[in-house]
């Protein structure tokens, strides 16, 4: 399963308001490039595709496509200031080769 942190659920509703994509599923997508790493792309989508997986949380939906889902599970989505001033998106995977728990 999927997970988003509050922080990551307010700017996605937030994003989904200025674009007027509020109806609209936030789609997840992972590839495993050559090294091993995983690529991430994430972007509000109405297409639906033959076995796409939908979560719910809070009101905001997201949707995996078949082919990510091994590589989604146990992922949590957080939305952090990694520099003052810049926040962005961060993918907390433990299936990504190089994950680093964060430190508590």
């Amino acid at each position: 399963m999927i997970s988003l942190s509050t922080a990551a659920l307010e700017q996605i509703r937030h994003s989904a308001d200025a674009g007027n994509m509020a109806s609209s599923p936030l789609r997840i997508a992972i590839k495993q490039q050559d090294d091993g790493s995983f690529h991430y792309a994430m972007g509000f989508d109405e297409q639906r595709l033959p076995g796409d997986i939908f979560f719910n949380f809070d009101g905001v939906d997201l949707v995996v496509a078949t082919a990510s889902k091994e590589l989604a599970e146990g992922m949590t989505i957080d939305f952090v200031e990694l520099e003052p001033g810049k926040a962005e998106f961060i993918f907390l995977n433990p299936n990504d080769p190089t994950y680093v728990p964060p430190l508590d």
